[in-house]
């Protein structure tokens, strides 16, 4: 009986798997890359690029990709003034993220530093949101000849008790987290999707044109590792950042919205802003982790304020 039972398990698994697998090609196939390619210290990269002038480069956060900026408004916004280019980071879209290499904030940086200059660009505005805050400080921290201005988004900068990270690190156990990546993880984000929308957007209703984002893409087992692993390094990586943010030479604004329900604008955003007097912090009352999605023209004017503001 007990054969039985594990075999009707094995067999559930590997049906599970196969149909995972199955169904992230076939988005991969449907969705298809909407950008071009660099090859970069052996990572191919996917990234596009709008409008024309001063360069800006937007860094998406833990879980998302390129179309998440696009369908936010804010691409169209900041092509107005700026050249934007956008890049899936490392694991998300369509861009590779290789094994056997620790994709710290560090090492994000060091990779798209180099790639904007195959770009032929030198220097750049960085917007980083959530996670990709981290990128963007240690872009800024590591290579300041390069950066003109930072902007945070709903940025975590400092370490702080997070009980809900550790249980989102767990895909990134090796083997284990493979086998759940491709089985239960895609299958229990689905079932959770409605309640992390709330909490990415609360207080404020999700927008419609957010469902244009490619869930599928964000869902697949690749995706969930990587971002099961930045779970796992966001921590560590805002302890080895805050010893070094006095020497920031980038101008910094810091934006943050009021009720954001993932990182706490308290704990992280205004505090970052009362260590740096010389930098601008704005707060969007009524919003959330996603703001520039809920609140783009006050988002949209901000930025290009702050960018402006330095010329």
């Amino acid at each position: 009986m007990r054969r039985n039972l594990v075999a009707l398990g094995v067999g559930l698994t590997a049906l599970t798997a196969g149909a995972v697998i199955l169904r992230t090609a076939q988005a991969r196939r449907q969705i298809g890359p909407i950008g071009r390619f660099l090859a970069v210290d052996g990572v191919r990269l996917h990234y596009t690029e709008f409008g024309s002038g001063e360069p800006i480069v937007l860094l998406h956060g833990n879980g998302s990709l390129i179309q998440e900026f696009l369908a936010s408004g804010l691409v169209d916004r900041l092509a107005r003034d700026h050249r934007v280019i956008l890049f899936d980071r490392p694991g998300y879209g369509f861009s590779q993220r290789p094994r056997g290499r620790a994709w710290s904030p560090a090492a994000q940086a060091n990779l798209f530093r180099q790639a904007v200059r195959q770009l032929g660009v030198d220097e750049v505005h960085l917007l980083g949101h959530s996670w990709g805050t981290l990128v963007a400080m240690e872009w800024a921290l590591r290579h300041p000849a390069s950066v003109v201005s930072v902007s945070a988004l709903s940025g975590y900068f400092f370490p702080t008790f997070r009980p809900d990270v550790a249980l989102a690190s767990i895909p990134a156990v090796p083997i284990i987290g493979d086998l759940m990546r491709h089985t239960i993880v895609p299958l229990l984000a689905r079932l959770v999707w409605p309640k992390l929308l709330r909490d990415l957007f609360g207080p404020a209703a999700t927008p419609p044109r957010f469902h244009e984002v490619p869930r599928a893409l964000m869902l697949a087992p690749r995706a969930l590792g990587a971002s099961a692993e930045e779970s796992a390094l966001m921590i560590p990586a805002a302890q080895a950042l805050q010893g070094r943010y006095a020497g920031l030479r980038a101008r910094l604004l810091i934006m943050a919205g009021e009720g954001d329900r993932i990182v706490d604008p308290a704990q992280q955003s205004r505090r970052l802003h009362e260590r740096l007097p010389g930098s601008q912090l704005v707060v969007i009352e009524g919003a959330g982790h996603l703001f520039h999605h809920t609140e783009l023209a006050k988002t949209a004017a901000a930025i290009v304020a702050f960018t402006r503001s330095g010329t």
